[in-house]
């Protein structure tokens, strides 16, 4: 089987961007057609803004339903397969991490609470005003005035700010400002990711985040309402995912390569968490 192909961003844009910047209207990239894509990667992180349309798109093997004043998001690393609809309408902007991460630490913190979610459903007119940012930064980005590389920047940020301002989910009010709980919040996130096929205990992690199993685990249901462990044991089921369907390894090998020495346990900790065995979800998914 051969591995899920990664897509980077064309290097064609302007020599101030040098690849790390695009935004495009979404008729522009139908051209009156439907769009399928299969099964891909990016090394930058995605950002889909439908204003009308239909389709299906899935993200690490969660489907969602395309709907209008609908907001897609993706961070680098993620995997995806897309179905839009002819006739939709929107726009697409796709950024390198240094991109966002030059302009101010604010944006940081915003994008990071905002990829936790990889879906948004807007009311028309909370759409209308981050449509109003990413429309003007699109005549930025066609116009190329001088310094307009720093008002995509900006742009950027206020479209995340506005973005977050959007969200109804009860998170943002019980934080608040808490930046304490954002940052640590990243902090473990960073540290399943690096580290879940030789850490699969919370209290490996809240040693490592000096925390309290407490406070992590009021700190993840707070923003994410998980807990510490179902995170831990989403990432380990997304891996193994991913590894089924981008690789021809064994089952016993990913096993191993996540941190399992006997392969039948695996086996029957992805079945309690997918319903599937490894091999079913492997064909199922070709």
């Amino acid at each position: 089987m051969e591995n899920i192909p990664i897509r980077h961003i064309s290097q064609q844009s302007e020599p101030e961007l040098t690849g790390s910047f695009t935004i495009r209207e979404i008729t522009s990239l139908l051209s009156g057609r439907d769009m399928v894509q299969e099964l891909h990667r990016h090394d930058f992180y995605y950002i889909l803004i439908v204003k009308n349309g239909e389709g299906l798109h899935d993200i690490d093997f969660t489907g969602y339903e395309i709907k209008d004043h609908t907001v897609f998001m993706m961070r680098p690393g993620q995997v995806h397969n897309l179905f839009l609809k002819a006739g939709c309408t929107g726009y697409l902007i796709q950024f390198k991490t240094d991109f966002l991460y030059s302009h101010n630490s604010a944006s940081q913190k915003h994008l990071t609470r905002l990829i936790q979610y990889s879906a948004y459903n807007l009311e028309q007119e909370g759409f209308c005003r981050i449509e109003a940012v990413v429309s003007e930064a699109l005549k930025e980005y066609s116009n190329k005035l001088k310094g307009y590389h720093e008002v995509l920047k900006a742009s950027l940020s206020i479209f995340l700010i506005e973005l977050l301002r959007q969200r109804t989910d009860n998170a943002i009010a019980a934080m608040g400002d808490n930046t304490y709980g954002q940052e640590k919040l990243e902090q473990f996130l960073e540290l399943v990711e690096k580290n879940s096929s030789t850490h699969k205990q919370v209290s490996q992690y809240t040693g490592l985040l000096n925390l309290s199993s407490y406070q992590l685990s009021s700190i993840t249901k707070t923003l994410l309402a998980k807990t510490p462990s179902e995170i831990i044991n989403q990432h380990i089921i997304l891996e193994a995912k991913r590894q089924l369907l981008a690789t021809s390894k064994q089952v016993g090998q990913i096993a191993c390569d996540l941190g399992y020495n006997d392969p039948s346990y695996f086996t029957r900790f992805f079945k309690r968490h997918t319903g599937l065995s490894p091999e079913s979800f492997r064909q199922n998914s070709k």
